[in-house]
């Protein structure tokens, strides 16, 4: 599905990615871990096309064509999503005209009809049993008010309604108590097929609790410095990242 190979990427003029080599197959979970600057949000926000970024070499192929070249507009229609580390909250516009305009965009980008307001309606319920939400919230404006763990809640719902192919979770977990942290996991997981794909980036062992990986990948310095099963997160909340970091040194 995702093919990256020897990605560099720079913010203002500095350079943060510095060859990143990652390959995800359909129906993988894999979770991007590392210390603080290493380079893990500059990464999801490449992939989405955020503008702050530049790539400056390297190439991204999503199920066969450049993703590189494509607005973001065009990569969230093909099925590429982002949760954002701090969602952003949309005054004046509410969750339910939000998810609207979402779906309509995604579907006129298919040639498909809009849907109906009863079918609409039917969706959204649907989606948000998964993430245990109250139906009030369709009419409270995008995260105005919400706590930090309504928030990322919202964002795995908006990430259900739009059923994304590719899934980058940026630091979903920062934030949350342990029960927020058991339904957004959960949710996540109600969403895993055999046909989509998430990355998820945490600084934690916690989530992965929830959301069991297939890969384990730590970054370092804007390169990934080692690969590994689910057991790798374990083996990180007990001896951290210096160990990992002194053995991509040594090679």
């Amino acid at each position: 599905m995702l093919q990256i190979k020897d990605l560099h990427a720079s913010v203002a003029d500095r350079e943060i990615l510095k060859g990143i080599n990652l390959s995800i197959g359909r129906g993988e979970v894999h979770a991007i871990m590392g210390p603080n600057g290493a380079g893990k949000s500059t990464l999801s926000g490449v992939l989405a096309g955020k503008s702050a970024y530049s790539v400056t070499s390297g190439s991204v192929t999503y199920n066969g064509k450049d993703l590189l070249e494509m607005s973001p507009e065009e990569r969230s229609w093909a099925g590429v999503f982002l949760g954002f580390q701090y969602p952003t909250e949309i005054p004046g516009v509410t969750n339910a005209a939000f998810l609207k305009a979402a779906v309509a965009e995604h579907r006129k980008s298919k040639g498909l009809p809009d849907l109906s307001a009863a079918e609409l309606m039917r969706l959204f319920r649907e989606k948000m049993a998964v993430v245990e939400m109250d139906k009030s919230f369709l009419s409270r404006g995008v995260n105005v008010g919400f706590s930090g763990g309504e928030k990322k809640r919202n964002e795995i719902f908006q990430m259900a309604v739009l059923e994304p192919q590719l899934a980058l979770l940026d630091e979903t977990d920062s934030g949350l108590d342990v029960d927020a942290l058991r339904i957004v996991g959960n949710g996540i997981n109600s969403l895993r097929t055999a046909d989509n794909s998430f990355v998820v980036i945490t600084h934690y062992q916690r989530l992965l609790d929830y959301i069991v990986p297939d890969f384990i990948h730590v970054l370092y310095d804007g390169r990934i410095i080692k690969s590994a099963g689910k057991e790798l997160a374990l083996e990180i909340e007990e001896k951290g990242y210096d160990w990992i970091i002194k053995e991509a040194e040594n090679k």
